[in-house]
């Protein structure tokens, strides 16, 4: 293992009617409070009154952003730092999924900083000040409920960033599974792509002697895969979105990366590429990027993917070579997905190679792409010709 400080500062209340702590929280109290939300989802399936219900006992005076985009554009951060400024904001309670609360992230740290927060969100300037806010999930996915990252699109540069900062993580996060009944069927199998994905990325380290944190990404990967076929049968069912719900929050909170030189992401950069451009669903888009980036990777080094296929989805190595191991864990992964009913090819996004060039040159917005192989362009171009 490696040297690691294991930190985080997010207060986490889960479980049914967990909105009722929200009254214990001291930062929202008689606060000017901006509420953030996405669609409207929220006032159709009760979230909104129930948020507000609390809000209005606390005293707090309420500013609201909607319309929060699924892959949140920068000109909505922009809108809510001058929300912030203009009715002097003391607190953002995020109120969704992860785009959301990706948003409030940077709307937090923008409000402070004189220019513009994209400088922030490319690495060209640090945080100094964040505003402080909380959250209340309704979509079980990405984990930023609980981690300091956030992914931020431009649209007009058609560049979408992932970024981070310690003054990012939420004060508190409130997660009730009932808050995502509601969440229909693909943002379901999206979510569990996603958290999956989380895992995946870790997995996918060179660092010696991590037998724990190894098991402990694999008993995430078994519970989510246990659970996540009966959900899709049973969106109501309150136990299966409980285990997934948390399943999702500790897959990217910052355990399963301890010790460990913190896995590969490339995946998630390539995707980036293709969500920037296409617009498409993070979910949907690593569905169809992951295995294919096992079976390019195989070919050089397949250990991970063999203990993938062994520890995880039980196959026999007996008589198997470990690239033959590789492929059966990619093919295995990919057929799961399917059977949870995530796209397998870009082409059930309408995607063909027409703009591959721009899709490979938008994959390299950080210096480095990858670490368990680190990505040239021609091994992303590979990746992306056997996702079409």
């Amino acid at each position: 293992m490696e040297d690691f400080l294991q930190y985080n500062p997010t207060r986490l209340w889960f479980g049914k009617d967990q909105i009722e702590k929200l009254q214990q929280e001291p930062s929202v109290e008689g606060k000017r409070v901006l509420l953030v939300y996405g669609g409207g989802s929220i006032k159709r399936n009760g979230v909104y009154d129930a948020v507000c219900e609390q809000l209005s006992q606390m005293k707090a005076e309420v500013i609201e952003l909607s319309g929060v985009e699924p892959n949140p554009r920068l000109a909505t951060v922009h809108k809510g730092i001058a929300i912030c400024r203009e009715q002097q904001i003391d607190f953002i309670l995020a109120v969704g999924g992860g785009s959301v609360i990706d948003c409030v992230k940077a709307i937090s740290i923008g409000v402070y900083y004189e220019g513009d927060v994209w400088d922030i969100i490319t690495r060209k300037a640090v945080a100094q000040k964040a505003l402080p806010f909380g959250t209340v999930l309704t979509l079980a996915a990405t984990g930023s409920e609980m981690n300091s990252l956030s992914v931020i699109t431009n649209w007009e540069l058609n560049e979408k960033r992932g970024w981070g900062s310690p003054l990012a993580y939420p004060a508190f996060s409130i997660l009730d599974p009932a808050y995502t009944y509601s969440v229909p069927l693909d943002q379901t199998v999206y979510g569990i792509v996603d958290m999956m994905s989380h895992v995946l990325e870790q997995y996918f380290h060179r660092t010696e002697n991590a037998p724990m944190i190894d098991r402990f990404m694999e008993s995430v990967l078994l519970t989510i895969m246990e659970a996540a076929p009966k959900l899709v049968k049973d969106l109501h069912n309150f136990k299966l979105r409980e285990t997934i719900m948390y399943a999702g929050t500790m897959a990217f909170n910052g355990l399963l990366s301890s010790g460990t030189d913190g896995g590969d992401w490339a995946s998630h950069q390539i995707e980036h590429g293709l969500s920037a451009i296409y617009d498409i669903p993070h979910g949907g888009g690593l569905a169809i990027v992951f295995p294919n980036w096992m079976l390019h990777c195989a070919e050089d080094d397949p250990s991970r993917m063999k203990k993938l296929a062994v520890d995880v989805f039980g196959m026999d190595p007996a008589g198997k070579s470990d690239l033959e191991l590789a492929h059966e864990a990619a093919a295995a992964l990919r057929a799961f997905w399917s059977q949870l009913g995530a796209p397998s090819r870009l082409a059930d996004y309408g995607i063909d190679s027409s703009r591959l060039d721009e899709l490979v040159q938008k994959s390299f917005m950080k210096d480095k792409v990858g670490s368990y192989k680190p990505m040239t362009p021609e091994t992303v171009r590979d990746i992306l010709i056997r996702s079409m």
